[in-house]
C-alpha cells in the first residue's frame, strides 16, 4: 500500500509541477531548506514569471514555525546572481587562475567521460576519486553520486569531516537512534548547551530553551568564547577547548559525593556504575578547574544545579567533539543524564541529533555495485590524498556538493593538490569557488529550488518532499542527472543508471523503516511536513546498545583496547607543542554556513572582513591594536585577519568566526592551519584542536 501510495505522489507532483509552470505566473510555493542545518526550515518561496522573487518561513511547519534565518532570505540572490555559473566551462589558463571558456554540455562531459575512461585504463579506476558532503541535504541528490563511483571502481570516499566522532562516542554510552526531542526542553527547568552556538547554528530550537527560561529554568552554556547565544546564559562556563569530559566528569565527581544521583535508575538502567564512581573520583573540581581554565565554584554551581533540577536537559553541538579525543568528550557528556535519572523526567534528557535513519539508503548508493577491496580515501586527509598517495596516484577528483580548497584541513597541502598539471579536476558548482580556480571542467549545478527531493532533519523529527519551484537556471542541471548523463556515456547499464528523482523518491518511501510508521502520505504530497514515527523520549523503552542500557563501562571499547571508561585527559595539537602558545577555534559565523553564503554579496559585505577575536591581556603583550591587520601562523600555514580585541575570549584562546573564501578575503583560509590527524574513534577532523601564534603585519599586502 505504501508503495502505491509514494508512486502517486511522484506521478501528481510531475504533473502538478508542469501544470503549475505553464498556468501560473506567479504564486507562493513550499520548499525545504537545504543547507546543512540541523533545523531543515520550511519555507515559502514566492515565484513571478518564472523568477523567485522572496523566501519566507512557512508558519504551517510544526517546528521552524515561520521564521528564517538571515541567511535563508537570500536565497533569491544565491538562485538569480549574476556571478552564477550557467553555462559549462573548461579552463584556458593556468591552474588557479580561474580562466575558463563556456563549452556546450555534450563537450564537457565527453571530456570527463574521455578522461575517467583514460585514466582507468592506464593506472586502474582506482586513481579517481570523488569528494563531496553536505553541500545539498535532500536524501537523492546528496547520495546521486554514490552509485556511479562504485560502478566505476573509484576509490572509496570516507565521509568522516563533520559528525562521526560524535556519533561513535554517544553511541557508546547511548546507543544509536534518534536522541530526546529538543521541543520537551520548554519543560526543562535546567538546560545546558554544551557547545553549540544555537543561536546561529540551531536557532529554531531557541523558542523552547528561552520558554523554559522565562519559565524560571536555568540557562547554562559551555563555550570557549561568549558567542551570541553564550550571552544569553544565565551561566557560562567559558572552557579551554578539549577539556569537555573532565569537566563532565568534575560534574560527576560532585554529583556522586553530594548524592545527588538517581539509584533506582542507576540500578535498572545503567551498567558500571561502581567503575565509574572510582574513576571519577580523580576529578575534583579543583583538578578540573586547573584543566579546564575555570573557577572550581563555577564548576560546583553547575554540578549541584544539574542534579537538583527536576528535570535537567542538555543540547550537545559538534564543538566538543572537533578535538583529537572528540568521541571520548562526547561520550563522557552523554552519561550525565543516566547519573541522574533525566530520561525518566519530562523535560529531561539530552539532545545529538534526531530524525532517525528513514530509510535503507542502498537503492541509491548500491553498494553492491561496488568491488571488494576498493581503497578508501578519509576526506579529512585529502592533502595527504591529493599530494603523497601512490599505486595509483589519485589522477581524477570529482568534487561535487563541497568547497574542498576552503573547508578541508591543511588547505595548504589541498591547493598544493589541486594545483598539479597532471590532476585532472572536475567541480559541479552553482559559483566560482576557490575549489572551481583549480578545475579543469565546470559543470553548473542546479539549486536546491530547481529539483525535486526528500529531506529528513537532524534537528526535529519531521521529513519534508519538496519539487521544483523554478526550472533550473540556464543550463544547469541537477547533480542527478549529470551523473546518470555519465553513466549512459560509460555503458553503465544498471537500473539505479534510469531513474529519476521521483523514482528514488518512491524507492525510500517504500522502505523498510519503523519510522515511517502511520506517515500522513496525503499531507507529505502536498509538501508539508510530516512528522516520522519517533517518540518525544525514545529512551523510554531502553537504550540501543549491546547491553540495552546507558554504558558507563563500555565493553566494546574493551575488547578494542579502548579505554572503557571516561577518559578526562586533554590532548591538544602535538605538532604545535613547545613551539605555540594560543589555541585556535573557527566555530560558525552569524551570516554563513561552513563556506556558503559567501558568494552573497551583501552577506560578505554585512560580514566584512575576516576577523580574528584576541584576549586584550594578549593583544597587549605583542602590540596588537583593535582593528590591526595580524598574521595567525603555526608549521601547517598561516592566515591574515583582523584584530577585535575582546574580553569575549579567553587570554590564551583565538577565534575567527567562519570560513572566509580566500579568493575574497586577505590572506589564506582558516584552514591553513587545521591538521589532518584523526579523532580517537569515528575519524574525524580535529578542526578546533590547534596551536598557533599571532603577530602584528607591518601592512595588509
Amino acid at each position: 500500500m505504501q508503495n502505491e501510495i509514494s508512486v502517486g505522489i511522484a506521478k501528481e507532483n510531475n504533473k502538478t509541477s508542469n501544470r503549475e509552470a505553464r498556468e501560473i505566473p506567479h504564486m507562493w510555493k513550499r520548499a525545504v531548506c537545504t543547507k546543512d542545518c540541523p533545523d531543515t526550515c520550511g519555507l515559502l518561496v514566492h515565484v513571478e514569471n518564472g523568477k523567485i522573487t522572496s523566501v519566507k518561513g512557512d508558519p504551517d511547519h510544526p517546528f521552524t514555525a515561520g521564521f528564517i534565518c538571515r541567511k535563508a532570505g537570500s536565497f533569491p540572490e544565491h538562485v538569480h546572481s549574476s556571478k552564477r555559473i550557467t553555462t559549462p566551462l573548461k579552463r584556458i589558463g593556468p591552474k588557479g587562475t580561474g580562466r575558463f571558456k563556456p563549452v556546450s554540455w555534450n563537450e564537457a562531459l565527453d571530456e570527463v567521460a574521455f578522461q575517467m575512461k583514460s585514466i582507468s585504463a592506464e593506472y586502474g579506476s582506482e586513481a579517481i576519486l570523488p569528494y563531496s558532503y553536505a553541500g545539498h541535504m535532500g536524501l537523492v541528490h546528496r547520495n546521486a553520486g554514490h552509485a556511479f563511483f562504485n560502478r566505476i571502481g573509484a576509490s572509496r570516499l570516507d565521509y568522516t569531516i563533520c559528525g562521526p566522532a560524535a556519533t561513535a562516542g554517544y553511541h557508546i554510552s547511548l546507543g544509536s537512534g534518534p536522541s530526546t526531542e529538543i521541543q520537551s526542553a520548554a519543560q526543562s527547568d535546567y538546560i545546558i548547551i554544551w557547545g553549540s552556538n544555537t543561536l546561529t547554528t540551531n536557532v529554531h530550537a531557541w523558542p523552547y530553551f528561552k520558554a523554559a527560561q522565562k519559565a524560571g529554568a536555568t540557562l547554562a552554556v559551555i563555550d570557549p568564547y561568549r558567542n551570541r547565544t553564550a550571552r544569553q546564559a544565565d551561566l557560562h562556563l567559558m572552557i579551554k577547548p578539549g577539556t569537555d569530559a573532565a569537566l563532565a566528569l568534575a560534574m560527576m565527581q560532585v554529583l556522586i559525593e553530594q548524592d545527588l544521583i538517581d539509584h533506582d535508575f542507576i540500578s535498572r538502567k545503567t551498567i558500571g556504575f561502581e567503575r565509574l564512581k572510582a574513576r571519577a573520583a580523580a576529578y575534583t573540581p579543583a583538578r578540573a578547574a586547573d584543566m579546564c581554565g575555570l573557577p572550581e565554584d563555577m564548576i560546583i554551581r553547575l554540578a549541584l544545579g544539574y542534579g537538583r533540577a527536576r528535570a535537567p536537559y542538555i543540547r550537545t553541538g559538534w564543538g566538543p567533539a572537533r578535538q583529537l579525543k572528540g568521541a571520548m568528550a562526547m561520550r563522557t557528556i552523554a552519561l550525565l543524564p543516566g547519573l541522574v535519572g533525566a530520561f525518566d523526567k519530562p523535560g529531561g534528557g539530552i539532545t545529538r541529533t534526531l530524525g532517525g535513519a528513514l530509510s535503507d539508503l542502498s537503492c541509491l548508493i548500491r553498494p553492491d555495485l561496488r568491488r571488494p577491496g576498493t581503497r578508501t580515501v578519509n576526506m579529512v586527509e585529502l592533502g595527504n590524498a591529493l599530494t603523497r598517495l601512490t599505486d595509483p596516484p589519485v589522477k581524477l577528483l570529482h568534487v561535487y556538493l563541497s568547497n574542498p580548497a576552503v573547508v578541508a584541513p591543511q588547505s595548504r597541502e589541498v591547493l598544493a593538490g589541486l594545483a598539479r598539471e597532471d590532476l585532472f579536476v572536475v567541480v559541479q558548482e552553482m559559483f566560482r569557488t576557490d575549489t572551481t580556480r583549480y578545475a579543469d571542467i565546470v559543470l553548473p549545478g542546479a539549486g536546491f529550488l530547481e529539483v525535486a527531493d526528500l529531506y529528513q532533519a537532524f534537528g526535529h523529527n519531521y521529513i519534508q518532499m519538496a519539487r521544483p519551484v523554478i526550472p533550473p537556471v540556464g543550463q544547469s542541471r541537477s547533480t542527478l542527472s549529470i551523473f546518470q548523463d555519465l553513466a549512459a556515456r560509460l555503458g553503465f547499464k544498471d537500473d539505479v543508471f534510469s531513474l529519476d528523482e521521483t523514482d528514488f523518491i518512491n524507492r525510500l518511501l517504500s522502505g523498510a523503516s519503523p519510522y515511517l510508521d502511520g506517515v500522513d502520505f496525503e499531507t507529505l504530497k502536498s509538501g508539508r511536513a510530516v512528522r516520522v514515527d519517533i517518540p518525544s523520549n525514545p529512551y523510554e523503552s531502553g537504550f540501543n546498545t549491546p547491553s540495552g542500557k546507558v554504558e558507563f563501562y563500555s565493553q566494546t571499547m574493551a575488547d578494542q583496547g579502548l579505554d572503557p571508561l571516561p577518559d578526562g585527559q586533554p590532548l591538544r595539537d602535538p605538532d604545535g607543542e613547545g613551539k605555540y602558545g594560543l589555541e585556535f577555534i573557527t566555530p560558525p559565523h552569524h551570516l554563513f554556513l561552513n563556506s556558503a553564503f559567501n558568494e552573497i554579496g551583501e552577506l560578505r559585505e554585512k560580514a566584512g572582513p575576516a576577523q580574528v577575536m584576541i584576549h586584550p591581556e594578549t593583544a597587549g603583550k605583542r602590540g596588537i591594536a583593535d582593528g590591526d591587520p595580524v598574521r595567525v601562523f603555526n608549521d601547517r600555514g598561516e592566515c591574515r585577519f583582523y584584530a577585535c580585541v575582546t574580553d569575549a575570549t579567553r587570554a590564551d584562546l583565538l577565534v575567527a568566526e567562519g570560513l572566509h573564501w580566500p579568493s575574497l578575503s586577505p590572506g589564506g583560509g582558516a584552514n591553513q592551519l587545521t591538521s589532518q590527524r584523526l579523532t580517537d574513534m569515528g575519524e574525524t577532523c580535529a578542526f578546533h584542536c590547534n596551536r598557533v601564534d599571532i603577530q602584528r603585519c607591518d601592512n595588509e599586502s
